[in-house]
């Protein structure tokens, strides 16, 4: 058994103890035990990976192993990792671990919440190591499924809307992915579902290629919202739970832009090459119009949720740009996007947590009254609108100079277009800083009120290290992610 089942078996354990915990300490005990593995593994398997890399060993999946589960379909418990799913393991460790500890004084029913997120946090670790489709999409759902429970039970305003919503889109995307993942399995005539042998085999007809390609895309690109299928996100991010919504936002959202590079154009290539015009045209709308909606938004968590929109968006244009230079960016814009929208996140729960409020009307001068939470935030919105030396700078300046590598007009007019949006990110993240950090205390009632905990720190801190470290030594990232990059590529572009 490869050790990368270790991600797998040790959400496991960490659901049994969390079952058998009597107390809150316990509870408290088994998370951050369990998160802290699996921190440490990820860190490990970073190492591991660039030593590895600098070897001459990063152009194949490493650590591979597969184990047959069902044969009459030919279904296997399949894993591996290159650099793309290495940096989002390590994306995930590292929002799991901080989501523990920003969710260190919620109640009631701390223990059942805890449950529910390691089940989710299950799924995304599992969906990152398979290299199986069907075991994929097995993950896939169960990353998919507590979000309805997490929103429903401990989310806050329209709860129970946002949840039902957010489950039925996801789940009709989910009803295209499976009707596409069959259809590449039938059609390849394959005998295995293993991703990297079928994209091998390229036997698939052309016309096939172009029924299917749809049905996946948009089936994964529903999570990663894709316009006009990004409705759910909003509503979910703004009633979800602090670290439920680090969580969907930092990593559960990354599984559509994988899973649309990962299999829909690797195994697609021909349909990929005809039809991203299409999706071309709808992740540009989806980048402009989700920083167009963050600026006219009065509440903290939906100025984010559209911000994300914006920038998730982003990938899959750089997806579909096919050059190396822009899907390396991508998968940064990934990791990146992850670390600033979990970090916005947790800073909005623990802001709201004081002042029982998100709407920036009501919000003013808190630079005077928690420091520590308002630098954090000015950090967090310094790193969202590209300042150099954090990391969405490197993410977005990458993406931009790979799109503009196409020589043709319409990529380049759809690069120009896309690029409009650093000015408006710029607007809504100065104007809300502006507007809630600095300036007289209008409300008396926030004279009382009190900085960051230790718990909340721990979090902060370890977000804004990570928004620092990947934007001033990148190269480690960038590297890993390019070499995994290349062979995808080359089986797209022929």
């Amino acid at each position: 058994m490869s050790i990368l089942s270790l991600f797998v078996v040790i959400p496991a354990l960490m659901l049994v103890g969390l079952w058998l915990a009597k107390s809150l300490n316990q509870v408290r005990g088994v998370m951050v035990a369990g998160a802290s593995c699996l921190l440490a593994l990820s860190v490990w398997l970073t190492i591991y990976f660039v030593q590895q890399r600098a070897a001459g060993n990063s152009d194949v999946m490493l650590l591979t192993a597969s184990t047959p589960w069902f044969k009459p379909l030919n279904i296997a418990y399949s894993v591996g990792v290159d650099g793309i799913s290495v940096v989002m393991l390590l994306l995930s460790s590292i929002i799991v671990f901080t989501g523990t500890f920003a969710s260190w004084q919620l109640k009631p029913l701390t223990k059942e919440y805890f449950l529910w997120f390691t089940l989710l946090s299950t799924g995304v670790y599992g969906f990152f190591i398979c290299t199986d489709m069907f075991t994929m999409f097995m993950f896939y759902e169960v990353a998919l499924i507590p979000m309805y429970l997490l929103i429903g039970v401990w989310g806050s305003g329209n709860k129970e809307y946002a949840a039902m919503k957010l489950t039925l889109m996801l789940m009709g995307g989910s009803a295209l992915l499976i009707l596409g993942l069959l259809g590449i399995y039938y059609f390849s005539g394959a005998t295995t579902m293993n991703v990297n042998e079928i994209a091998a085999m390229h036997n698939i007809p052309v016309d096939v290629q172009k029924v299917f390609f749809p049905f996946i895309f948009i089936g994964f690109g529903v999570l990663g919202a894709l316009f006009p299928f990004h409705t759910w996100s909003p509503d979910g991010h703004a009633s979800a739970p602090t670290a439920v919504s680090m969580l969907h936002a930092g990593v559960l959202m990354k599984l559509g832009g994988y899973g649309c590079f990962r299999v829909a154009m690797y195994l697609l290539p021909d349909a990929a090459n005809e039809l991203a015009w299409i999706f071309l045209i709808l992740t540009t709308i989806s980048v402009v119009y989700g920083a167009f909606s963050a600026c006219v938004q009065t509440d903290l968590k939906y100025i984010n949720a559209y911000s994300s929109v914006s920038h998730c968006g982003l990938v899959l244009f750089a997806l579909l740009m096919m050059t190396k230079t822009s899907c390396t960016g991508a998968i940064l814009q990934m990791l990146s996007h992850g670390l600033m929208t979990a970090l916005f996140f947790a800073l909005i729960g623990m802001i709201y947590g004081r002042t029982h409020t998100r709407d920036i009307r009501y919000l003013d001068g808190l630079m005077k009254i928690m420091p520590f939470l308002a630098v954090g935030y000015v950090v967090a919105g310094l790193a969202n609108l590209g300042l150099p030396g954090f990391s969405g700078f490197i993410a977005e300046m990458t993406i931009f100079v790979g799109s503009f590598e196409n020589a043709d007009t319409f990529h380049r007019v759809a690069t120009i277009i896309a690029c409009t949006s650093i000015v408006v990110t710029a607007v809504y993240i100065l104007r809300v800083v502006g507007k809630i950090l600095y300036g007289e205390v209008k409300n008396p009632h926030f004279l009382e009120l009190t900085d960051a905990t230790w718990d909340e720190r721990v979090a902060v801190i370890c977000l804004i290290a990570c928004v620092a470290g990947l934007g001033l030594f990148p190269l480690w990232a960038s590297n890993a992610i390019s070499d995994a990059v290349g062979p995808i590529l080359e089986n797209i572009i022929k």
